[in-house]
C-alpha cells in the first residue's frame, strides 16, 4: 500500500477529485494549508501598495491507495492540477505499512 500526499493550488480540487472518483478513489483527506516553494511566495498590489505574500495557499491532499493504483493516481493529479506555471506543487509517495478500518476492524487493503 501506498500513502499519496499531494500539495496543489485550491482551484484545481475539485477537478483533482472528479478525475480521482474516477479511478476509483474511494476517499481522500484535505486540508487548507499556506507554504512556499521556489517561487518564495508572491508581491501583489492592493490600493496601489505594493506587498509581499510569503506564504501561499495551497490545498493538501492525502490518500492511501494499493500499489497497483498508485502509479495511475499519480499520474492522474500531475495532469489535472497542472498549470504549467511555477507553484503547481508536488506529490510525494510514502510506503503504507499497516491501515485499519475503525468500525470493522478490516486491515490492509480490504480498510481501503
Amino acid at each position: 500500500m501506498k500513502f499519496i500526499i499531494a500539495i496543489i493550488k485550491p482551484f484545481k480540487l475539485d477537478e483533482v477529485r472528479e478525475a480521482l472518483g474516477a479511478l476509483g478513489v474511494a476517499g481522500m483527506t484535505v486540508s487548507e494549508v499556506k507554504g512556499f516553494g521556489r517561487q518564495k511566495g508572491q508581491t501583489e498590489i492592493y490600493r496601489g501598495a505594493e506587498y509581499s505574500v510569503n506564504m501561499l495557499p495551497k490545498v493538501k491532499i492525502e490518500i492511501a491507495v494499493s500499489d497497483e493504483l498508485m502509479p495511475k493516481v499519480v499520474e492522474t493529479i500531475q495532469q489535472t492540477a497542472s498549470t504549467e506555471s511555477i507553484g503547481d506543487g508536488k506529490i510525494f509517495v510514502l510506503d503504507l505499512m499497516s491501515t485499519t478500518r475503525i468500525r470493522t476492524g478490516e486491515t490492509d487493503d480490504s480498510a481501503l
